[in-house]
Order: structure tokens, then C-alpha cells, then sequence
């Protein structure tokens, strides 16, 4: 049994730092690297790509919508045909760092809202996948276990990996509840690591209704912006090892 472990870095912007990218990296065997639309920029993809190197990471791109005010966190009204376009956009970016470091990205995972937006609309969803395709086929597309994000990318053509999250509660339906909601962070550790370890053991999670749903596990994410981020990467790498879940970065 082996699944990979993820983290969205790369988030700091000109003169604010942001998340323990240093800490972080040397831990997990993912790393999605914003593109700069909903936070990063051109220094801080150069330098993370450097870093995810150094520590033999897989690198992602990592594209969100163009707020980064909102963090990427806010719906936009955009056409599939604009979706299409700032992916394309996005991923060239980090792709340039990418060469001049001899290093090749290896999956292409979706921020925020527009995440969010591709698992509940099937013309988003095979919008970004028909981006991801048409630049290189052979990424690996993570998208939301069970949702239009990962059955858009598998109809395009795409080797997809279903993801799930340490520190997020579900709905029913296997959607992430909203994070306009009170409790839809999990910000306990030991909450966290059971949920991950019920998820990648038995491929199923406790929903916020307390219904068990059913759930598919290569990569767990956990957000590189969380209070909490290097304890749960931390924890949940051990506990993991102890039960006898080899932690291997994605196509490894």
C-alpha cells in the first residue's frame, strides 16, 4: 500500500513571506507551486522549484484563478474558453523554471475556487483537463476523489490521481464543505491523522453528517497556508510508516 503526500507551497509574494515552504518540503513527496494568479510569484516559483530539487519532490503546477487578493478563493464568472486560456497560461510559467532547472513538472493540480468550481461543473472540469492534455499529455492530473475534476481528466485522456485532504471536512456527496462554514477546517492533529489514515486504509471518510462515504486515496493534501501545516505533514508521515503506508511521490 503506498500513497503519496502533498502540499501546496510556493504561496509567498515580493516582500511577504508566507507558510514554512523550508520545513515543509524535505517532508512530503508533492509539491503543487502556486503560478502566481492567486499567490506566488517569478522569484518565489524559481526558488521553490530549487528547493523541491534539492529534496527530490515532484513538482505541480499549481494554477488558480487571477485574485490574489482573494487567495484564489473567490468564484469567478469565467467562460470554459478563459478557464482554458490561464491554465495554459499558468503552467508555461512554471514550466519555463522548470527547464532552466532540469527538472520536469510532473503533475498539474488546481487551486482554490477553481478547484472547487471544476468539481461540481463538468465544462470547467474538462476545460482545465483539456489544458493539462494539450500542453503535455503525460502529466498527472490530482483532482477531488469521486468528482467531475477527476472522470473530465480520465474522459480527455489524462493519468489522473484522486486526492483527498487531512484537514478538511466532507459533505455527503464527497464535495469539501465550504469554507464559508465554522467547522470546515479540521485544525486537531489527531482528528486529522484518523481521518487520513481511515481514508487511505479503508478508502472511506466520516462526512460532517457522520455518514461513511466511500473515497479513493493516491495523494493526501495538506495546505501549505494551515496553522498547523508542518505539525500534520509531520504526524501524519510517521503514523502512516507505522501502519505500513509507503509514502511515494506520484508515478513512483
Amino acid at each position: 500500500m503506498q500513497v503519496d503526500l502533498n502540499c501546496d507551497l510556493g504561496e509567498a509574494f515580493g516582500n511577504y513571506s508566507f507558510g514554512g515552504d523550508e520545513q515543509i518540503i524535505p517532508l512530503i513527496t508533492s509539491a503543487n507551486i502556486a503560478c502566481g494568479f492567486h499567490a506566488g510569484d517569478q522569484h518565489v516559483m524559481n526558488e521553490t522549484i530549487k528547493l523541491a530539487k534539492a529534496h527530490g519532490v515532484g513538482i505541480g503546477a499549481h494554477p488558480g484563478l487571477p485574485d490574489l487578493q482573494g487567495f484564489g478563493r473567490r468564484n469567478m464568472d469565467l467562460s470554459p474558453n478563459e478557464i482554458y486560456d490561464i491554465v495554459v497560461y499558468q503552467i508555461g510559467a512554471l514550466s519555463g523554471f522548470c527547464k532552466i532547472h532540469n527538472v520536469k513538472i510532473n503533475h498539474v493540480k488546481p487551486h482554490g475556487a477553481l478547484y472547487q468550481m471544476g468539481a461540481r461543473n463538468k465544462d470547467i472540469a474538462r476545460a482545465i483537463a483539456q489544458a493539462v492534455f494539450d500542453i503535455d499529455k503525460t502529466l498527472i492530473y490530482v483532482g477531488l476523489s469521486n468528482t467531475s475534476l477527476i472522470s473530465e481528466a480520465k474522459l480527455v485522456g489524462l493519468t489522473t490521481a484522486s486526492e483527498v485532504f487531512a484537514d478538511r471536512r466532507y459533505e455527503d456527496d464527497g464535495q469539501l464543505v465550504s469554507r464559508k462554514e465554522h467547522d470546515a477546517l479540521i485544525t486537531d492533529t489527531n482528528e486529522a491523522i484518523e481521518q487520513v489514515v481511515n481514508m487511505v486504509k479503508s478508502q472511506t471518510v466520516v462526512a460532517k453528517s457522520q455518514k461513511t462515504i466511500s473515497i479513493e486515496a493516491d495523494t493526501i493534501c495538506v495546505h501549505g497556508d494551515g496553522a498547523h501545516a508542518l505539525d500534520f505533514v509531520t504526524q501524519i508521515r510517521e503514523r502512516l510508516t507505522k501502519e505500513g503506508v509507503s509514502i511515494k511521490s506520484l508515478g513512483g
